[in-house]
């Protein structure tokens, strides 16, 4: 068996509208000299360009994947929802959403990004596959049952656990989203699930500003089973394995999932548009060995990555090849030319001690 690794050029090809970051061009907003949304095909296909320079690619057992069909989106997405969506689509794309808009045919491309997911996690659950990547384009964790939002038109992961639990390939999942936003779909999807636990850490107050809270914990037979880290800008690579072996992989062991899935965004890099935060790709790397280690431990290393955000086109390939090498346990390496200068601009040892103690004060809140 193998690491998967999940793509299709098709999902290169998904367009947004004319927006400058996230805001619509017009009055004083003029284009950007890049065009569009930040959520570009950039900084996927340059991350595919660099594995395949590597030789990484090689190593990778590529698939692409049919469509979600509609059963699968059904059973997380209402009937009303996909049809406007759809309709949408076949005129002339638009946007029914915050922040989420398409081109024509986008419909097609996000069912295809969906798709991509549940094929990686049923390779996975399914034993056909050690682990697996899966380069989802559009991107997932912010789409909520009926409402697209933040660059996200279908709630990919929450998808792939659905198909996978209605087959019965596992009884139990945790979600782990590492994006630097708030995964408020998956979140609101599994809500009131003790079948899935979702943690997500991501900067406090970014987006959406508005949730994302540590009192967030879920509802009925699901209380106990939603984990919201909101931590502070600045936070660096100390910060963020100090949160994984605090509050992350304890709070797995004492789930005991038969698969772990990671919402993959690759955008608390300390140079990324949309955030404020200090992680390099050696934060990733080693988050995703910590990871695998535990899904080693207590699940039979069944463990799948899915792209989420991401927005630095120079720096996003560094983070993914790392964080994608780690998951394969490839000795191919492509040396982030960035590291030492990130390193050097870490938090400040006072600042990162707050940091840390910030995330241990968190950690007793939740019980951890």
């Amino acid at each position: 068996m193998a690491t998967g690794f999940y793509w299709d050029e098709r999902c290169f090809w998904h367009a947004g509208g004319n927006y400058a970051l996230t805001l619509p061009v017009g009055g004083l907003v003029q284009p950007q000299a890049s065009g569009g949304l930040p959520e570009s095909p950039e900084t996927k296909r340059r991350l595919k360009n660099l594995m395949d320079v590597t030789g990484l690619s090689a190593e990778l057992d590529q698939r692409s994947a049919p469509e979600a069909d509609r059963e699968s989106l059904e059973r997380v997405h209402p009937a009303k929802y996909l049809d406007e969506f759809k309709a949408v689509s076949d005129a002339q794309g638009g946007e029914i959403g915050h922040h989420a808009p398409f081109g024509r045919g986008g419909y097609e491309i996000a069912t295809l990004s969906a798709g991509l997911a549940c094929a990686a996690v049923e390779a996975v659950a399914t034993g056909n596959l050690d682990n697996a990547y899966a380069l989802t384009r559009p991107p997932g964790h912010h789409c909520e049952p009926d409402s697209p939002m933040g660059f996200c038109l279908l709630a990919n992961i929450a998808i792939a656990v659905e198909a996978a639990l209605a087959r019965g390939d596992v009884k139990r999942v945790v979600v782990l989203d590492w994006d630097v936003h708030h995964g408020n779909g998956t979140e609101k999807i599994f809500y009131d699930r003790d079948d899935v636990l979702t943690i997500s850490l991501h900067q406090e107050g970014n987006y959406p500003p508005t949730t994302g809270a540590i009192s967030d914990r879920g509802k009925g037979a699901g209380d106990g089973a939603n984990i919201n880290l909101p931590m502070y800008a600045g936070s660096g690579h100390t910060a963020y394995l100090h949160a994984m072996d605090r509050v992350v992989i304890p709070a797995i062991d004492a789930f005991k999932p038969d698969l772990i899935i990671v919402a993959c965004g690759f955008d608390a890099s300390m140079v990324d548009p949309l955030a404020r935060m200090q992680a390099t790709s050696a934060t990733f790397a080693e988050m995703t060995q910590r990871i695998k280690d535990t899904a080693a431990r207590l699940c039979d290393g069944r463990l799948v990555l899915v792209h989420e955000g991401g927005y630095s086109e120079a720096y996003v390939p560094f983070c993914g090849h790392a964080t994608i090498a780690t998951l394969a346990g490839s000795a191919i390496m492509a040396t982030d030319p960035m590291l030492p200068s990130f390193n050097i601009r870490q938090p400040s040892p006072a600042f990162d001690a707050f940091l840390r103690q910030s995330i241990d004060d968190m950690a007793k809140t939740l019980g951890l």
